[in-house]
């Protein structure tokens, strides 16, 4: 689930101001977060897609990954009132850290950010990965916006039937990221996003540190990241401790957020009354 911090190191774009140096047996929160970055989008000027709040704790063994919907109506700081997902655009990812620490009143260490093709990039470089569908995914008008060469505006069929399945970087993209035919919408996205970040963890227990530098050049800008190379040797010495019954999975699901219209556009109010005691559980 925290395998894109580690692949990722030696591209390190870190978050303006000192970080504090990380002892492995100390609790670390870690903002995951994954943006739609075809020619549709100006550079710079991104929103996240994703956005998947870590903390791990290594003397417990145990984590926990929030999804924060990309769509939470909140405020922003030295912006007001707007979707989570506009921190990341306004302010790349120093913005989008700030939203989610103002609103959730929590702290985070570190961040990670990658691309569509980062993402299918980092799979294809672990071989692909194993993962047990529970439901089925069709959507008629999945975005054909990956390769520069199509129409970024044009649209294709996506199905992925029920069982196990091994999946390509591409087929997993399109898992995680197709969002009609499904009556949960974003919530059972985010389902299937925490799903395969916990699949790459399993399939990644051979990466090594002599690894990274191969596959962070593989990346050519896909992904970015605060931490750096001397954080990350310490980090990987804990990764193997923690697996699928050490992890807590979170969304936001009502009665935590309730769905409505504001600015004009399709939104999720948060109940901050009851999310952030359930925050605070996992994220002191």
């Amino acid at each position: 689930y925290f395998l894109p911090v580690f692949q990722a190191a030696a591209t390190s774009t870190a978050i303006s101001g000192p970080l504090p140096n990380l002892n492995p047996t100390q609790p670390f929160t870690v903002l995951l977060l994954g943006s739609d970055d075809d020619s549709k989008f100006v550079p710079g000027r991104l929103n996240t897609q994703s956005m998947i709040l870590l903390r791990v704790d290594p003397s417990t063994k145990q984590a926990t990954m929030l999804s924060i919907p990309r769509d939470l109506w909140v405020q922003i700081p030295n912006e007001g009132w707007g979707k989570i997902s506009w921190g990341y655009q306004n302010g790349g990812a120093s913005g989008a850290v700030a939203a989610v620490e103002s609103n959730f009143k929590v702290h985070v260490d570190d961040y990670v950010w990658i691309g569509l093709n980062g993402l299918v990039k980092l799979i294809d470089a672990l071989g692909g990965v194993n993962l047990q569908v529970t439901n089925p995914v069709l959507d008629d008008y999945y975005p054909a916006d990956l390769n520069s060469a199509e129409d970024p505006y044009g649209y294709y069929r996506v199905a992925v039937l029920p069982g196990a399945t091994h999946m390509d970087g591409v087929q997993a993209l399109q898992y995680v990221r197709s969002r009609h035919g499904d009556v949960r919408g974003d919530f059972a996205r985010s389902e299937r996003q925490q799903q395969l970040l916990l699949a790459l963890k399993a399939g990644a227990s051979h990466v090594t540190v002599t690894d990274l530098p191969q596959l962070a050049n593989a990346f050519n800008g896909e992904l970015k990241t605060s931490i750096g190379l001397d954080r990350l040797r310490a980090l990987m010495s804990i990764a193997n401790d923690f697996n699928g019954p050490n992890v807590h999975r979170v969304l936001l699901v009502p009665p935590y957020t309730s769905e409505g219209f504001a600015g004009g556009q399709s939104v999720v109010f948060p109940d901050w009354g009851h999310i952030l005691p359930l925050v605070h559980q996992s994220f002191p």
